[in-house]
């Protein structure tokens, strides 16, 4: 059944295209964050291993609702691992010892790219695409990532 909201379809794909972009990087940044509480090494072990437990918990959520969303403007969500490579902004992995600091600063890093790329969408959502309910969606996920990349940012000082 044809989806009928409000959007034209076109600004629909529009949104749906860039939705797509973000849970491909929201599927990277959970694996970066699974690979940091599998790998952490050293006498922070287990605080770290909690902490990055509660961050991938928190990004599994987040990829939900980006699928969901996508679900609901009448796009599907991409799902396989070669889609979310070929979409993502972010690389897949850097060379860096299995240590706190080194997994903390590389999803800081991820977190604040993620932000960037919110953030840009944020107006042209609503004005652009005429869609105000994927513009307060990602509004809400900016605030989140905003969270969790200030968690680990207090590491650093």
């Amino acid at each position: 059944m044809k989806t009928n909201i409000g959007i034209t379809e076109e600004n629909r794909g529009a949104v749906a295209a860039a939705l797509g972009k973000l849970l491909a990087d929201e599927f990277i940044l959970y694996t970066k964050t699974r690979n940091a509480h599998w790998n952490i090494e050293g006498p922070d072990f287990h605080s770290m291993h909690l902490f990055f437990e509660s961050q991938y918990e928190q990004l599994d959520e987040i990829m939900d609702s980006v699928a969901e969303r996508m679900r609901k403007i009448g796009h599907y969500a991409p799902a396989t691992l070669s889609q979310f490579l070929q979409l993502t902004h972010l690389t897949e992995q850097s060379d860096r010892k299995n240590d706190s600091m080194g997994f903390l600063k590389e999803l800081l890093e991820d977190h604040e790219s993620i932000i960037e790329f919110l953030r840009g969408n944020i107006t042209p959502f609503a004005e652009k695409f005429h869609d105000l309910g994927t513009s307060d969606f990602i509004t809400g996920l900016l605030e989140t990532h905003e969270g969790m990349a200030w968690f680990i940012r207090s590491h650093f000082r």
